[in-house]
């Protein structure tokens, strides 16, 4: 489904790497351990600090709340701005869906089974 992740976790993209630079929050997707110098995003203030929240998985709807806390805003546009923003990143490679991984004890568990 096209608007699964849209209720889903999403943190940043482990295959890009992002600086602060005069201020400005510019990303570099990277490929073979190779910056794509073609593909470089620069964010806003908002941008900067939506991405700043990716750090740690979040969902839109955390997102947005922490958007209108910082920045006064209808709830309702920053619901829609950052759905259409975290798109637009998701469709560029610098978001995605975490992976799910099992808790130490269940991994070893299954090893020991030989599972």
């Amino acid at each position: 489904m096209a608007t699964e992740w849209k209720t889903q976790a999403l943190v940043r993209s482990q295959s890009v790497v992002a600086r602060v630079v005069a201020g400005e929050t510019l990303i570099v997707p990277v490929c073979a351990s190779v910056g794509d110098l073609a593909s470089i995003y620069t964010f806003n203030g908002t941008g900067a600090l939506i991405w700043k929240l990716l750090e740690t998985p979040r969902t839109l709807e955390e997102i947005a709340a922490a958007v209108v806390r910082a920045y006064e805003v209808d709830p309702a546009r920053a619901e829609r701005d950052v759905t259409e923003f975290v798109g637009e990143m998701k469709a560029v490679g610098l978001v995605e869906i975490p992976q799910v991984q099992a808790p130490a004890s269940v991994a070893m568990a299954a090893a020991s089974t030989g599972d």
